[in-house]
């Protein structure tokens, strides 16, 4: 006779994370996976009509309606656990969760290589002119100009690190064995690391003629990049953001940029993603991607083992593998 089927746990995604796209079948063996987007409903009622059953939810900050908000929170009576695919939480009500016992899990430091990398490889580019010459050759222009702008030496620049966590840490690491100086600035001082620290981002901005922001989006890092910041840093200065979007002032900066108030940006994230402010697509001195950081097949494969992981935790009564709030 055959045994009996056991019947999956469920649990609710919010914002579609792109690890879907990937691992939708290999979640779908371990796990009943509820899909707003499949179904005609309005997201607050397909929630509604779970409401009692759901105890764990997957989400992403990446999309739009991916913020798990109070209200949100309050149609699902039985969640006991928040694992979001990022490395920030900012898109989550931690105040609501903690008040009603619900554990949050995110994606600790699985993408910090890979993110330092990338913002390593948008200095590059916004210095010495990657992705400009690239469309020089490409529309043709070789034979008919000759003529390239010159580019900046990468070593020797002065780089300022907005948030020495994990991330800020590896980018600090990586472009100080180009050469680059390093200083930063963080909640607060670390004492293993040698940099010059300072407390104030204004007078960061004055020892350098970079900025990397690599921060979590707080109430006191919105905007923390203004135009009073980006005037400091200089006519030769770069800013690159694989941060968020909302840590720099956008329509400061297209305005710095535009009056060459500042050299040039590489940025990853956006204030209203996907939207892109219009004028930034004509700029030269700007390389521009679409949220893509830690998109490698690695970090996508290690995101789906420590998702998978961290609600096998939750149904079995084991520890979390990357705790923000473990209730």
């Amino acid at each position: 006779m055959a045994e009996p089927k056991t019947e999956l746990p469920e649990v609710i995604v919010v914002g579609r994370p792109i690890v879907f796209q990937f691992y939708d079948e290999q979640l779908l063996q371990k796990f009943r996976i509820l899909k707003p987007w499949e179904s005609s409903l309005p997201l607050e009622q397909f929630i509604c009509t779970h409401a009692q059953s759901v105890q764990a939810m997957i989400c992403s900050p990446n999309r739009i309606g991916s913020q798990i908000s109070s209200s949100l929170l309050r149609l699902l009576p039985s969640l006991r656990l928040i694992v979001t695919t990022s490395t920030g939480v900012d898109h989550i009500d931690l105040v609501e969760c903690r008040r009603r016992g619900i554990s949050v899990a995110s994606a600790a430091t699985l993408f910090s290589e890979d993110v330092a990398d990338f913002s390593v490889g948008l200095l590059i580019d916004v210095l010495r002119k990657i992705s400009s010459a690239d469309r020089f050759v490409k529309k043709g222009l070789w034979p008919l100009q000759g003529h390239f702008p010159l580019s900046s030496k990468v070593g020797s620049r002065k780089v300022g690190i907005v948030g020495l966590g994990s991330i800020g840490l590896k980018v600090a690491q990586r472009l100080e064995a180009f050469g680059c100086i390093i200083s930063y600035i963080s909640r607060k001082k670390k004492p293993a690391v040698s940099y010059p620290y300072y407390p104030d981002v204004r007078e960061l901005a004055t020892k350098c003629d970079v900025l990397v922001t690599c921060c979590a989006l707080t109430d006191q890092t919105r905007h923390l990049i203004n135009k009073e910041v980006l005037m400091t840093l200089g006519k030769k200065g770069v800013i690159i953001n694989i941060a968020r979007g909302a840590i720099i002032n956008e329509m400061e900066l297209v305005q710095c940029l535009k009056q060459g108030e500042i050299a040039g940006a590489g940025l990853d994230v956006f204030e209203n993603e996907p939207n892109v402010p219009e004028e930034l697509l004509s700029l030269d001195n700007v390389v521009l991607t679409r949220h893509v950081a830690c998109h490698t097949e690695e970090s996508f494969k290690a995101t789906y083992e420590l998702v998978c992981g961290n609600l096998e935790a939750l149904f079995l009564n084991k520890p979390l593998l990357s705790p923000v709030l473990d209730e």
